[in-house]
């Protein structure tokens, strides 16, 4: 029996379409293939268009066809005043929050696939004119477009594979969860995030790791250092396995030379300063890692400060390796 999906999409760039044609080891469709998913229906990549695609929909609302997962990509767009007519879907004058809405309520499942259908994400970032918001969220605060009680009709809420983008394999490897009935309640997290992925930080193996437990810290763009003392990096706070699981086999973020914005989370798009900068009280970075209470990091970034080994003060703010390791024989007993 295949897995049903209709994918649409709504306020946003369409970036997280992008990267999941990213996926590799297999490429998307050979993956969607062998685990029995069929897309019935995808704006970008179907054939279907027009007419086919409303008559496809009918059908799903009529209960001919089953959808077993609705997936939506962008932000609920509930402007003007309600009507959600800032979006409405080509050929049907109807608003496309009115779609979502609808075909929500036969599908087994409903995924926010991205931040912004999740949260509202960078569509909804003040002053948000086109009054969006995520699917069951609007913001950190539960609600958005499908209510705070909304529920599927497999038993579960609003999946929110959040990211900006999201990773290739968080969303198929949530559509396989789904499909073999192997997601529940409990395999998501305080903001219904898929935990096989959200219970990761962002800083597990990030390759700056050394220069971080040193407090050995980059200044600028293009430096080796630790970003979160200067640069806004605060991939100690940011649930996601980017580092652990790297984009197009080599990549993240923080391998790239930028700092970690926390995109998975809620509210993520106004951190109230510049994404590239640390703010202080005192000289002490405002955000901590994940259950570091704030005199514990003091008393332990001014031990690893005066404990750093000159070839990582050196290093940290160079935008090549300046020292090497040192070579040292073997100790023989």
């Amino acid at each position: 029996m295949m897995f049903r999906v209709i994918w649409l999409q709504s306020g946003g760039c369409g970036g997280c379409t992008m990267s999941l044609l990213c996926a590799e080891s297999p490429d998307l469709l050979t993956t969607l293939r062998g685990a029995g998913i069929d897309l019935l229906w995808h704006p970008s990549l179907s054939a279907r268009m027009g007419v086919d695609a409303l008559e496809l929909f009918g059908d799903v609302l009529a209960g001919r066809v089953a959808l077993d997962a609705l997936c939506v990509e962008g932000a609920m767009l509930r402007g003007p005043e309600g009507t959600g007519r800032f979006h409405t879907l080509a050929g049907t004058d109807v608003a496309m929050i009115d779609w979502v809405r609808r075909l929500s309520g036969v599908a087994r499942h409903v995924v926010a696939v991205g931040s912004c259908s999740a949260y509202g994400g960078m569509t909804a970032a003040a002053p948000n004119i086109l009054d969006a918001c995520g699917l069951q969220y609007d913001g950190q605060y539960p609600g958005g477009a499908l209510g705070a009680g909304f529920v599927a009709r497999g038993g579960l809420p609003v999946v929110n594979v959040a990211g900006c983008p999201t990773h290739p394999d968080w969303v198929t490897e949530t559509l396989m969860l789904l499909a073999r009935n192997m997601m529940d309640a409990d395999a998501l997290d305080d903001f219904r995030r898929p935990r096989f992925y959200a219970d990761q930080l962002v800083h597990h193996g990030c390759t700056r790791n050394e220069f971080y437990e040193y407090k050995a810290s980059a200044r600028h763009p293009s430096e080796l250092g630790c970003m979160m003392e200067h640069m806004g990096c605060v991939g100690t706070q940011a649930h996601g396995d980017c580092n652990t699981r790297l984009w197009n086999g080599s990549g993240s973020c923080t391998r790239a030379g930028y700092a970690c914005i926390n995109c998975t989370d809620p509210e993520f798009e106004e951190p109230g300063h510049p994404f590239c900068q640390t703010p202080k009280i005192a000289g002490i970075p405002v955000g901590l890692p994940t259950d570091m209470p704030k005199a514990w990091f003091v008393a332990l970034s001014s031990l690893a400060k005066a404990a750093t080994p000159a070839r990582l003060a050196r290093n940290a703010v160079s935008d090549h390796q300046v020292i090497p390791p040192s070579c040292h024989p073997p100790k023989r007993r």
